[in-house]
């Protein structure tokens, strides 16, 4: 069988031969091999080059989402804590507004602490979920406190607390002698002696449930305060409300008169709690004399 051969001539260019290698088969493969193996040890490194500068790119982001979620976790830790200052003031204040509108000291909350961090997402749920719950329930206590102080303002409104008038307390509310008859009788309520055409005011909020022009009282006026609480007003010499109208404390509801059983210029003030006839005295803020 005959072989091919080659002969691999070096020449530099321009210049004479180097040399002549001489190729056979066996040599032409060895060569080829090689230089394909040279070739693939080149890629090889080239693509662990590569590779090895994107492993750098990663690991360097992956430090730097690291810091960031380090740093996010810091400021959430410090807001949570912060928050939970916050809620715990206001529950103080909760507590003592209860105290203030009567309903005594409300329980106080657990609180949950942030201490050691808040590493992963159980923890920052828990600590999340405990404020949610003392929210809740400081919401609810808030509620009650609310009502209560509403109520409590509206007993306020509703307590006959100001004269009537300005005058000179001349007859106190009981048992005494009947300026007319001469008997001992009951007194339910006291006379406040004042000039004719003096105004007369409502001794707190309410609404106007009566008025009359004749009888014991004369002209007088009977106004509803609510809670049971009710005042009359007797001997006006004129009426400047109607039944049904709402009044309030201070507002002009007559003129001081000598109408009715009387002898002479003044008014009759009157508190009932729950239709039964009690002193006024205790109810007034201010003294006998000094007005509103």
């Amino acid at each position: 069988m005959s072989s091919t051969r080659r002969t691999l001539v070096l020449i530099r260019r321009g210049e004479r031969e180097l040399g002549r290698l001489p190729l056979s088969r066996r040599r032409l493969a060895l060569l080829g091999g090689g230089l394909v193996g040279v070739l693939a040890v080149a890629a090889l490194a080239g693509t662990l080059v590569a590779s090895s500068g994107q492993s750098d790119r990663e690991i360097a982001r992956l430090r730097t989402e690291n810091e960031v979620l380090r740093r996010t976790n810091s400021s959430f830790e410090t807001r949570l804590g912060d928050l939970q200052g916050r809620l715990s003031e206001s529950e103080d204040r909760t507590r003592k507004l209860a105290i203030v509108a009567g309903l005594g000291n409300l329980a106080p909350a657990p609180e949950a602490g942030v201490g050691g961090g808040l590493h992963g997402t159980a923890p920052a749920e828990a600590a999340l979920a405990a404020l949610e719950d003392r929210s809740e329930r400081l919401a609810g206590d808030l509620e009650r406190v609310g009502r209560r102080i509403e109520d409590n303002l509206r007993q306020l409104s509703a307590t006959p607390s100001v004269w009537p008038v300005s005058g000179l307390l001349s007859s106190s509310f009981g048992w005494r002698r009947d300026p007319l008859s001469g008997q001992r009788a009951f007194h339910s309520g006291v006379d406040i002696s004042a000039p004719p055409g003096r105004p007369v005011q409502s001794a707190a909020t309410g609404v106007v449930v009566k008025t009359e022009q004749y009888g014991p009282l004369g002209r007088s006026v009977h106004v509803s305060h609510g809670f049971g609480r009710t005042t009359v007003y007797g001997h006006l010499s004129r009426v400047l409300v109607t039944p049904g109208q709402r009044v309030a404390r201070g507002e002009t509801i007559g003129l001081v008169g000598n109408t009715g059983r009387a002898t002479g210029f003044h008014l009759h003030y009157e508190v009932e709690v729950d239709g039964e006839p009690v002193n006024p005295l205790p109810f007034l803020l201010s003294e006998p004399g000094t007005g509103t």
